[in-house]
Parts: structure tokens; sequence; C-alpha cells
């Protein structure tokens, strides 16, 4: 029986398969010229979150408005705007497809697709504003309406039509009662005394099947209301904290103490203090910190330590800046090393070589668990610094290689590479470690024999990864000045030799985990 056949006869197995290319676009694209069975398929996937895709046109919006109201209609006739402008027949009804919402991507997505609107039907300059937050506040009543199955929502609160969301949520709890992801953003100045604190309150509310709340931003008001609405404490299984100040923040172990099914609790650059910390440490119930990802002005003190001591076995993803000679730093991570035998992310900003004798002395069973593993070196601009640089890049070469594991998911390693023979060493230490992304940065470095360093580095490559099979996904850059990128991946010849050996070549950009708030998420999905 053909390919073909098989999967006309068996649909199931046909979503898996179009499912995996969930985020490959053009090849979803693709399927759906394929039959009516792998259209109907694929068609839902590329709406699920439309507003999210960048370098698009805008023609999606003018698709969801086909299918407003009558009285909307009458509104948007105000603008001269009739049912010419928007598409006469689709083929399925695409609103019911939406899974995710992001406010701020709605506005981009508006702004996008009004530009020629606004200028075709001359839409006066003092009208604009109005005129686009109807078709905000339009698209959203078209999806209440449609009944979509909203599982994830972004509010980004400033912005300028937020009452407007916090609005259409009142008015239609059922909507929005079954979200599982909600995500609060908050840019600016502390909110914590205008009139939008309600709506966010009531908003929390709302949501009676949580599991899990992101809030992003140096404001912290939305994490008391988990503590008055006791429907949480039996779904809210995930909080993720990302640049929060916790300052003066009390009644955190009232929240805390009253999520029953609370897994993991992300804090990524958060601005903390010993109360804060003193505050977690006392919890009876087991805080399950699973990610801590530090700002270097973080005062490392006894509290740190008994946090570290009392929760150390759940965390799993660690990153810090560590800069300096300091007692402190040291003690940091001999507390890490200490506690935290589960780390399966390390992501080190680092100068000193002592670090890496530090990294030495992980324990067998710590290594195995290693699975993301990022060594960024401190960059520098100064010449008489720059030799220490060297230095301490030299040793990582030399010592990392030795203590890898046998597989790692990810390493990334932004040095400045000067003696070839660090680099072969390096490779030949880790050649018992498959590696699925491997990156490699060589810093700026001014040199003459930055090309042929360039060019050993490749060679190498080729000799001791390329030949032996031993990544998946490589990314290799060398900034010889300031206007010089050498991407790997802009070589196109050498691109199609690594695919000879089924190592993809991509973008390092593209490849490097440089935002720790989508990393975390992606994992809480998977």
């Amino acid at each position: 029986m053909s390919y073909s056949k098989i999967f006309s006869v068996l649909p199931e197995l046909t979503y898996d398969v179009i499912k995996y290319f969930r985020n490959d676009l053009s090849t979803l694209y693709s399927c759906i010229l394929v039959n009516r069975l792998w259209c109907r398929l694929a068609i839902p996937l590329l709406w699920e979150n439309p507003f999210s895709i960048p370098k698009q046109n805008y023609n999606f919006i003018g698709i969801y408005l086909c299918n407003l109201n009558d009285e909307l209609k009458a509104k948007l006739n105000e603008y001269k705007i009739d049912d010419n402008l928007f598409p006469s027949n689709t083929l399925f009804n695409y609103p019911i497809f939406l899974k995710y919402l992001d406010t701020q991507n709605i506005i981009s997505s508006i702004e996008g697709w009004s530009k020629d609107i606004i200028r075709i039907l001359k839409i006066e300059y003092n009208l604009v504003i109005k005129f686009k937050r109807l078709i905000y506040t339009s698209l959203f009543k078209i999806f209440i309406e449609n009944e979509v199955n909203i599982h994830t929502i972004n509010i980004h609160v400033n912005h300028y039509y937020i009452d407007d969301v916090f609005g259409l949520m009142l008015q239609t709890p059922d909507f929005f009662h079954n979200i599982r992801n909600l995500k609060f953003h908050f840019i600016g100045p502390s909110l914590a005394h205008t009139p939008k604190n309600s709506g966010i309150s009531q908003t929390i509310n709302l949501h009676q099947n949580l599991k899990k709340i992101t809030l992003q931003g140096y404001f912290c008001f939305p994490l008391y209301q988990l503590s008055s609405n006791h429907n949480h404490s039996n779904t809210l299984n995930t909080i993720i904290l990302f640049k929060i100040n916790f300052i003066g923040i009390t009644n955190l172990d009232k929240v805390f103490e009253q999520l029953n099914v609370l897994e993991s609790v992300h804090i990524i650059y958060c601005i903390l203090d010993t109360y804060f910390i003193r505050q977690i440490v006392n919890l009876t119930k087991p805080f399950k910190l699973k990610s801590i990802f530090l700002d270097r002005k973080l005062q490392i003190n006894e509290s740190l330590q008994l946090l570290l001591q009392k929760y150390g076995d759940y965390l799993e993803n660690f990153g810090y800046r560590f800069d300096s000679d300091s007692f402190s730093e040291k003690r940091l991570f001999e507390l890490i090393i200490k506690y935290c035998k589960n780390i399966k992310f390390l992501d080190l900003i680092v100068l000193n070589n002592w670090i890496i004798y530090q990294l030495l002395n992980l324990t067998e069973d710590a290594k195995q668990n290693l699975n993301y593993l990022s060594i960024n070196v401190i960059n520098t601009l100064s010449s008489s610094f720059i030799e220490s640089v060297i230095a301490f890049s030299s040793t990582i070469l030399r010592n990392l290689g030795q203590i890898l594991p046998f597989k790692l998911e990810y390493l990334n390693l932004a040095l400045i590479i000067k003696y070839m023979d660090d680099f072969e060493i390096f490779l030949k230490n880790s050649q018992n470690t498959f590696i699925k992304k491997l990156l490699i940065t060589n810093r700026k470095m001014n040199d003459e024999k930055c090309q042929v360093i360039h060019d050993s580095i490749l060679f190498y490559t080729k000799e001791y990864i390329m030949k032996k099979k031993r990544v998946k996904y490589l990314a290799i850059v060398n900034y010889f000045s300031s206007t010089v990128n050498n991407d790997l991946f802009s070589f196109k010849d050498e691109v199609k030799e690594f695919e000879l050996y089924n190592i993809k070549i991509q973008k390092y950009k593209d490849l490097v985990i440089d935002n720790k708030l989508n990393f975390i998420e992606e994992l809480e999905d998977f």
C-alpha cells in the first residue's frame, strides 16, 4: 500500500505527522495543498496563533472581521468600511481555531493591517485611535461569540485598551473561565495605586481553572490575589516570576501555603531581599523552586544559604554572573554544588579561573543530570584586561571536556579562543559526549591572526565533530571586528558539507537560549 493511501485511511496517523510541523509554517502551508484531509488537519494548526507570526501580511484580520455581527458592521460602516473589504467566501470558521491571545500582538497586528485601510479610506487623524480601538474590541467580541477555546492569554497591562480587555472579561466570564495559562506583563513603574488593580484582581479571580500563571515586570500585586481565591489552591501547579521586585512584599507565606498542587516555581532575575527569602524558608509546605536566575546585585548572605539548603534538591535551572573574586561569589557556587544535585541547566557568565575548578568538583550524579550548559566570558574592550579573559578561556577549554556528561542537549561556549591547541584539547576530551545543540562563539580580538583562527576552528570542528557526527545542530560565530560577523550559517558550501554528515548548521541567534523566560515557558509547556 502506498504512503498516500496509508495516510488517507489513517487520519489519526496523518494528524500526528502534521502536528510535528506545528512550528514549521512553510511545511504547514504545503500540507494544505496535498488533499482535503491534509488541509482540514493543517488549517487549525496555522490558525492557533496567527497574531504571533512575524513579518507577515495581515489579511487574516480581514478574514476574522467577516464574522462580524450586524451591530459591529454598522459601527464599521461609520468609517465607510463595508463587506467589500473582507473576503466574501471563507472555507472554515477560522476564529474557532484560536488557542493563544496576546494583547500586545493583537495591537501590533491591527497597526500593520490598518495602515492601508486608514490611507485608502482617508480616515481623519482624530478618529484613528477610535477606529483601531473598535477593531480591537470587535476581534475580542468575535472570539467570544464563536466560543473560542482559548488556553493561553497574555495581558500587557500598560497599553491603550487594557480597560477594554478587563471590561470584556467581566462581561463574559464564561469565555475566560477555562483558561489554563494566564500571563500578566507589566511595563513601567509600579501600578500598585492605579485603578487598573481592581481589574487585575477581578481578572485573576475569573480564571477558576488556572494551571500556570506568569508575572512579568517590576510589580507583584496580582500574586496576592492567589491567596484570596480558593479555587486556585487545587488547580495552580506552576508559577513563573520574571523581573518582579519583592522588596518589602509581605504575606507571601499565606499565598504559597494555600496552593495544594504547586509543582514548580521559577524565579528569573527578580529583585529579592532577606525578608522575602525568610518568608519562603519558613513555609511548612514544600516550595518546589525549579529555577533561579539571579541578578548580580543580589546580596549573597545566610538567608540565601538557607534557601538553597532547604530547597536545593528541587532546583533544576540556575544562572548567575560571576565576575569577581569575592568570597561571597565563591561561597554561592559552593552552595550550588553542595545542595543542588539535580541541576539540568547551568548558565554562567564568568571571568575568573576559580569557577572552572569548582565545576571539576561536581559529583558524577550531578554531571549526569546536567543537560544544558552555557559558559559566557565577560566581553571587554579593554586591551589591558583582554589577556586575563584569554587565559580564562584557555582554562575552560583545557578542563571542560573531561567533566562533561555522555550526553548534552545544549552546550554554549562564548570565549576568546586564541590558541588552537586549547580548542583541540577540548574537542579531544569531549569525544565521548554527544551534544544535540553546540554553539561556539569566538569573541572579538584585535589580532591579525583572526582569519587563521577562524579557519583553524572550522578545521578542528570538521575533524572532531563533523566526521564523528557528534552533534545534531551547530552554530559557530567568529567576531573579527565591530563590523564583521562570521556566522558559519552564511557560508553555504560549508553548510552543505555538514549536511552530508546529518549535521544542521543554524544561525547562532536562532539556536542560542538567550531569553530565559521563553525557555522556562517552553519547558513547562512540553
